[in-house]
């Protein structure tokens, strides 16, 4: 048996107080729990603004309100800012001078800007444009706004009412390039745009200007671009933002690149990231508008390359890459304000802490602890305000102190979470494929007795580069799953992130050998350390890449588990290549396309080994998910249903790769949860 090397218990991130008759965690906490959204403090931070958004199960839907607390003010509680029972409102941000907010609201019946005074006054709505804004950086002196929103190339002006269709007109969508669909929508003949108006009085004058045009692309990129593309220079007169070309090659490109850009649209768009045909982004001017501070990748085509901290002179054009000798990727970048360090945010392992780099010296140190950072905004006094996340802890607001003590400013589900007893957190090591140390995580059933023992949930992560990092989840918690009586594994197999770009490449062509042999070996060391655990009541499930790997188990370990989850995996790699939508993901990973790569593909396709199937499977996809498309769970569930084997189907027409809706997540739960229990349980039959 494999030994387990290391493991060390880790509590919750933050001190909770726990009441003594708590309850377990249930889909429905994971539902109606509080969302965080943006923040922002008033420059002498002494008021703090954030949105926050509420679930209303009957209506379907969450609601978004802003909350104000005076930090200046000790013990005092946050209140909720201007409540509206018929807006959603978020984006907040602090006027210069802290006497108003800007924010989003749907309000005036579409999302535009609004902004409004701290003390007495009316609302007003800050910009009027024929479509749905989906967010704004205010310029750094008040005098000018950039927003973007979605429009139709053509339309000559900042912005277009929607084409009306002739009485006539069918309901096909015809196309002459690929791209035709990404994510979770089709391609309706519209991009994000860019673009920039004058302020007069605190709302827009004037025409305004497209500064992302002449070109032929998304700012920021679809689809999950936002803010962090885009940036103001500190001087007001440019900004920056990240785009990447659209056309027939779009989907086989991962380059995009960092432009700078006249606030008024005056001139054309300068390429400060030509010679790097990877991505560039993350443009983060210095406060004293001397330099840019951005994130590059090397290598083509490589979604899940090294991202390298550079800088670049904006006088001289020189530009250095500041982090190539340190081996983590770059995920956040901020300024601190004497403008002698930046700050990094960047996964480390299971973590994705805070690090600074100190400019003058190059060395980069790491500033937080367990958890995961979202965001981090440095203040003038050297304290650090962030958004933190654990596995057993949903996000919240802290302040890290430059001393190094660590506040917590929100407790945005402190009422709820006082009543649940959460499950307690073990990180652990093993030796795994290659004798190289692999991590992983144990969850084990809060209140379980020292004699009980405990079904087994083995976690498995999508990307395929990815992790089952400790940070919170609405979708795939390990929290919840313990929360049922269940020790709940993850383990980082070979192709994760966080541990050297090395680590994450070594799943490229390996899909299922590698990984597959991690998780053997993890399985069997956490089973052999824990008795506790049952060894003979183990599931696995999965999502994505994770869901590739439960058809793969099914083919290729088919006799170690009572039963399969399998969400949105992959089960025949040749319809997969020719449907997805990002061909650049399958080209990297398996070395070029299908027709050039037939071998490599097919060496990893889980349908060439559906006749050693047998293992009970709960097969789940949403019908509007194109980056794995639903047939690919259908042809799944016909393999099993043609073989006798136990299967079921749950399929959701409104959703996409993932179930974000709260009735259709809790849906998704429930189903989960029935299916373990029924082949872990007291009264599980076994499978011949």
């Amino acid at each position: 048996m494999n030994k387990i090397v290391r493991y060390g218990l880790i509590g919750a991130m933050a001190a909770w107080s726990a009441a003594t008759t708590a309850r377990p965690l249930t889909p429905e906490d994971l539902v109606q729990f509080n969302r965080l959204g943006g923040s922002s403090l008033t420059a002498d931070g002494s008021l703090l603004v954030y949105a926050q958004s509420e679930t209303d199960l009957e209506e379907n839907a969450r609601q978004g309100d802003l909350w104000l607390l005076d930090l200046g003010e000790p013990g005092s509680a946050p209140e909720r800012w201007r409540p509206s029972a018929d807006a959603d409102e978020s984006a907040p941000v602090f006027a210069a001078d802290g006497q108003s907010i800007f924010y989003l609201s749907d309000a005036g019946g579409s999302s535009q800007v609004w902004r409004a005074p701290l003390s007495e006054g009316d609302a007003v709505q800050v910009t009027d444009v024929k479509a749905d804004v989906a967010g704004f950086r205010v310029a750094p002196a008040g005098d000018r706004i950039a927003i973007w929103f979605d429009e139709a190339p053509e339309c000559a002006e900042t912005s277009c009412p929607d084409a009306e269709a002739a009485d006539d007109a069918g309901s096909g969508r015809s196309y002459d390039e690929i791209f035709v669909r990404h994510w979770g929508s089709w391609n309706d003949g519209t991009q994000s745009r860019l673009v920039t108006f004058p302020m007069a009085d605190g709302v827009i004058s004037g025409d305004g200007a497209v500064v992302s045009r002449p070109f032929n692309g998304n700012v920021p990129s679809r689809p999950f671009g936002g803010g962090e593309e885009i940036a103001w220079h500190p001087s007001g007169a440019s900004l920056f933002f990240a785009l990447r070309e659209s056309g027939p090659g779009e989907p086989l490109s991962t380059d995009l690149d960092i432009y700078r850009v006249a606030a008024d649209g005056s001139g054309a768009p300068e390429l400060l990231t030509g010679g790097n045909d990877a991505l560039d982004s993350l443009p983060t001017p210095s406060p004293d508008g001397r330099y840019l501070a951005y994130v590059a990748m090397e290598r083509p085509g490589y979604e899940s390359d090294r991202k390298v901290l550079h800088l670049r002179d904006l006088i001289t054009g020189e530009t250095r890459a500041l982090t190539r000798n340190w081996d983590r990727s770059v995920a956040g970048i901020a300024w601190s304000s004497d403008l002698q360090s930046l700050y990094l945010v960047a996964q480390d392992g299971l973590d994705t802490p805070v690090f600074r780099y100190a400019l003058a010296a190059g060395a980069i140190e790491r500033v937080s602890g367990a958890g995961s950072i979202g965001s981090v905004a440095p203040q003038p006094d050297g304290s650090l305000l962030v958004a933190m996340t654990s596995a057993l802890a949903p996000s919240d607001l802290f302040r890290i102190e430059a001393d190094g003590t660590v506040r917590q400013l929100t407790n945005v589900n402190g009422a709820r979470l006082s009543e649940i007893d959460m499950p307690t957190r073990e990180s652990f090591a093993f030796e795994g494929a290659d004798g190289e140390t692999v991590q992983g995580q144990i969850f084990r059933p809060a209140g379980l007795a020292d004699d009980a023992r405990a079904p087994v949930a083995l976690f498995v992560h999508g990307g395929p580069q990815g992790s089952f990092s400790n940070s919170w989840s609405y979708r795939w918690n390990p929290a919840a799953m313990a929360a049922r009586g269940y020790a709940v594994v993850t383990i980082d197999f070979h192709g994760s992130t966080g541990y050297g770009q090395a680590f994450t490449d070594s799943i490229n062509n390996d899909w299922g050998g590698k990984p597959l042999h991690d998780l053997q070996l993890g399985l069997d060391a956490v089973l052999e350390a824990h008795p506790w655990m049952d060894g003979e009541r183990v599931c696995a499930l999965g999502a994505s890449y994770g869901g590739y790997m439960m058809n793969w188990i099914a083919g290729n370990w088919p006799d170690r588990f009572d039963c399969l989850v399998n969400h949105a995996g992959l089960f025949d790699l040749r319809p997969f290549y020719y449907a997805t939508e990002e061909l650049w993901f399958p080209e990297w990973d398996f070395g070029g396309p299908y027709y050039e790569r037939e071998d490599a593909y097919e060496r990893w396709n889980p349908v060439n080994h559906v006749e050693n199937w047998r293992t009970p499977m709960l097969v789940i996809h949403g019908e509007r998910d194109f980056r794995i498309p639903y047939s690919q769970s259908l042809a799944a569930f016909t393999a099993l249903q043609r073989q006798g084997i136990a299967s079921r189907l749950l399929i959701f027409p409104d959703e996409n790769h993932w179930v974000n809706s709260p009735r259709n997540s809790l849906q998704w739960h429930r189903a989960v949860y029935e299916w373990v229990a029924r082949w872990t349980g007291p009264d599980a039959t076994s499978v011949e």
